[in-house]
């Protein structure tokens, strides 16, 4: 298990349920650059923070690895980066540095603390040199993980434009910037116009690249775009309700909320894609009829037809986006192996 018991002390806020069904998104908030910042997680549609009790270098250093940041530089405490807002979902972190998640440190029961937001732990990361010699960000968008793509290039930052635009190249942007697994690759400006600069053009990932700028481009500068064509990208699938990240109901995050799929005739076809898109292991079950729980809001997708092998379950051949014979009785979910 990635949960670890190590006190008794009564939870704050009893809300959330004691296995997070999903948590494993991280981002640093309020430093110079997406290396640097207050340590946040999203979880029930919201960020929250980690506390500084028993925070050192070997905490950041699982933060990095995490974020793909280089080494750990400092750890901070005492809100250096400011005060976050809502829960704080990790106290009294004890990493040995080699894990691959902070939540495979041991801590205390998630949720579970005895701190306020004046105690907001922070880190510091090297950021990875590239060939772009800046870092990338999600622009205009409803939460970090959607926005217009944007990158910096020397002391300017600006836009990439939708020339070969496609899902592969949103994976490699999503898991970059923290945010986990690609939803929708967007193009024609959907999240609005940018300003200055068009920095790259006719982008072709593979989609297992690192970063942006170890895709076949253009070059810097070199383009035949308006902003009109400003790429974007919209990150997250998640499993939720589960005993672990790699189960439960299916959702999928889209205008600005999350929603859900139907269970016609979902298989281990499916579960398989669903596994392979957020980094589990092998699919272990196909569940139906809402075995996690109902979900709220849209029911996204309905009669998913996937073979197994692809990178997305938007390549799967489904009925239309968002059209459907269903109600949340029968949301869909998975069981995958948790690596």
């Amino acid at each position: 298990s990635d949960f670890h018991f190590t006190s008794s002390l009564a939870p704050r806020d009893t809300h959330p349920p004691l296995f997070p069904p999903f948590a494993g998104f991280l981002r640093l908030v309020n430093g110079s650059h997406r290396c640097e910042g207050r340590v946040e997680m999203f979880y029930l549609s919201q960020w929250g923070t980690v506390c500084d009790d028993a925070w050192d270098l070997k905490d950041v250093k699982v933060v990095c690895r995490q974020l793909g940041c280089g080494g750990a530089l400092a750890a901070w405490g005492e809100a250096r980066y400011g005060q976050g807002t809502g829960y704080i979902f990790l106290d009294n972190l004890k990493c040995k540095g080699d894990e691959s998640s902070l939540l495979r440190c041991s801590h205390i029961r998630w949720n579970v603390h005895n701190c306020d937001h004046s105690e907001d732990a922070g880190a510091l990361c090297s950021p990875l040199p590239s060939i772009t010699g800046g870092g990338i960000r999600l622009a205009n968008g409803n939460s970090s993980c959607q926005g217009r793509v944007e990158v910096l290039y020397g002391d300017s930052w600006g836009t990439v434009c939708d020339d070969d635009w496609d899902f592969p190249n949103a994976q490699v942007v999503c898991r970059q910037v923290g945010c986990g697994s690609a939803v929708v690759a967007t193009v024609l400006g959907y999240f609005g116009y940018g300003t200055g600069p068009i920095l790259l053009d006719n982008v072709d990932c593979a989609g297992t690249e690192t970063d942006l700028s170890d895709c076949f481009n253009l070059g810097w500068g070199q383009h035949n775009c308006g902003h009109h064509e400003d790429a974007g990208v919209i990150c997250f699938l998640r499993l939720v309700n589960g005993s672990h990240r790699c189960e439960g109901r299916v959702e999928m995050f889209y205008l600005s909320q999350w929603g859900t799929v139907c269970d016609d005739a979902w298989d281990l076809k499916d579960v398989k894609v669903v596994c392979r898109q957020l980094g589990c292991g092998g699919a272990l079950a196909a569940w139906g009829e809402a075995r996690y729980g109902q979900g709220t809001g849209y029911i996204f997708l309905d009669n998913l037809k996937c073979k197994g092998d692809e990178s997305s379950l938007l390549r799967c051949s489904h009925i239309r986006w968002n059209v459907h014979n269903c109600d949340h009785s029968e949301d869909a979910g998975a069981l995958c192996r948790l690596l």
